[in-house]
Parts: C-alpha cells; structure tokens; sequence
C-alpha cells in the first residue's frame, strides 16, 4: 500500500519536519439523509520519526485516520499531506501491521517476511538475484531482532499467536519503510504476550526512527509506546487532546506502576469515559476501531 505525495510544504515541528498533516480533512460516508460524518474536520501534525498513538471509544474515527494516511479512504473535505506532498501524487513506502497477522499459511516465516521484497520498488527489481542471499540475510537478521531467530522455515500454524505477530511485524518493516501504520496489532494477545511485544516494538522504533502512527484501545500501551498521544470524541470524531508523553525512555513494564504512568492513563481514561458520555466504561475490546 502506498500513500501519496504533492508539493513540497517543508513544516517545522522542533528540529524535525512534519511528515503528516491533515488540514480540517473529514470523512462523510453516504449522501443526503442517509450521510453519515465519520471524521469532523481535523487538523494533525505529526513529525518525522514520531510515534503518535490515536485513542478513544469504539468507532470515532481512529482507524479511518489511518486509512485516509494509507490512501485507502480521501478526505470528503481538507486535506492530507504524507512526506510533505498531498495523498495522490508520488508514492512512499509504507508498513502495516493488523491484529490479525495474515501472513500466508502455504508460506514459511521466511518467505512471508521477504513477500514485500518481492513487491515493493525498488526492491523487487532484485528479488531474483537477491532473493537467496542479500535479502535471506536482510529477513534472518531482522527475524532475530524480535526473537524468532532459527524460525525462519517454519509455517505459520507452526507458531504461537505472539510469534506471528512477530513475523507480522518483521514484514512490515523489511522494505525500510518511511511510515509504519499499526491498528491494534496487540489487541488479540495476552497480556503478557502484549508487554514482550511493546519491548519489541519499541526497540525497533529506537533503532530505525520512522514515523509510526498507532490506533489502540489499550492506554497502557499508548502511554509505553507513544511520544504523543491524540485522545478522539464519538462520531463523528474530532482529537479532543493532543499531548506528549513525558516519560523518559527505553521504557519498562516495572515504569507502568509508577505515579506518572499511573496519573497519564487515569487522564486519558477520564477524557474517553467523558467522550462516551460519562458511562464509565471505556471499551478495550480487541478490534474496535
């Protein structure tokens, strides 16, 4: 999947350029009595290698954010900028990661990883030649980076949920992405399962330094993730909140017990339990979007 690019609109946030921008773009689906507003108009700027978690109840729009970032969905109204450039022009490469790991079951772990390398320019240009030595290496390496080393030949009904959510991630990230888009790849595990995988995720977000754009239900796993977090009202939704995460990294489970963590996810608890109306429960069902 790619996403778009227009003319150049070099933004500054801090010391590093806005690589994300929504400019009151909205999503309607439908068209007169029966139209329905998903996305009020929304403006987000979000920095080139930050990772940015979106929050909130259950359909306000978390998960249409990131198709529209995705090029899967175009603004209604407004728009959206990826790398600089408005969605439609030249692309850049793009990672994705669902709760659902898809990875092909006629495949092994290691062809699964590569699939991308077989697809993506300019990789693909070399598969052939590379495919057996250069870009083998490239997945074994990255295989071992999440701790899946010597599981490159097996199949996936071969493994645990938490290890195909780990080969799930290693394609996502073979082909050098510019962007990695994650909607609840965690939501379907356990929780200890879930904590080992933020450690993961975190430590190649540490080592790479892309821009990741995050929809979760979990706020513990915002708040250990995020540099940002972007907390949404109900449909149609709008970011109510948009606030660093000032807790120092790499950041450990032992950190989630601590005041400040604490404090940080009763907040961001009181303002989602407010957008659904003061019912008191905030929904963290797997899948939710």
């Amino acid at each position: 999947m790619n996403a778009g690019i227009s003319d150049i609109r070099p933004v500054e946030t801090g010391q590093a350029s806005t690589f994300i921008e929504f400019e009151e773009a909205s999503i309607t689906y439908g068209r007169g009595a029966k139209a329905v507003q998903a996305l009020a108009p929304t403006s987000l700027k979000i920095a080139e290698g930050e990772f940015v978690a979106l929050v909130g109840p259950s359909g306000c729009g978390k998960s249409t954010i990131l198709k529209m970032v995705g090029e899967l969905l175009k603004p209604s109204t407004g728009h959206v900028f990826v790398a600089g450039r408005e969605i439609g022009a030249t692309p850049i490469r793009i990672g994705m990661a669902y709760q659902n790991p898809t990875l092909l079951p006629w495949l092994n772990i290691r062809d699964n990883v590569m699939l991308p390398l077989k697809i993506v320019p300019p990789f693909r240009q070399g598969y052939r030649s590379k495919r057996k030595g250069e870009y083998r290496d490239r997945v074994e390496a990255l295989l071992a980076q999440v701790g899946l080393a010597g599981f490159g030949d097996k199949f996936p009904w071969q493994l645990s949920g938490g290890m195909m959510q780990r080969a799930n991630l290693c394609r996502a990230l073979i082909h050098d992405p510019d962007l990695l888009l994650l909607d609840e790849p965690f939501g379907a595990l356990d929780q200890f399962t879930r904590e080992e995988l933020w450690a993961i995720m975190q430590d190649l977000w540490l080592s790479k330094k892309l821009t990741v754009l995050l929809v979760t239900h979990d706020l513990k796993e915002a708040a250990y993730l995020a540099d940002r977090i972007c907390v949404m009202s109900a449909r149609p939704g709008r970011i109510l909140d948009d606030s660093p995460v000032a807790l120092a990294r790499p950041r450990t489970i032992d950190m989630t017990f601590e005041p400040d963590f604490v404090a940080l996810n009763q907040r961001l608890r009181a303002m989602i339990v407010g957008a659904r109306g003061g019912t008191g429960i905030v929904n963290h069902a797997p899948g939710a979007a």
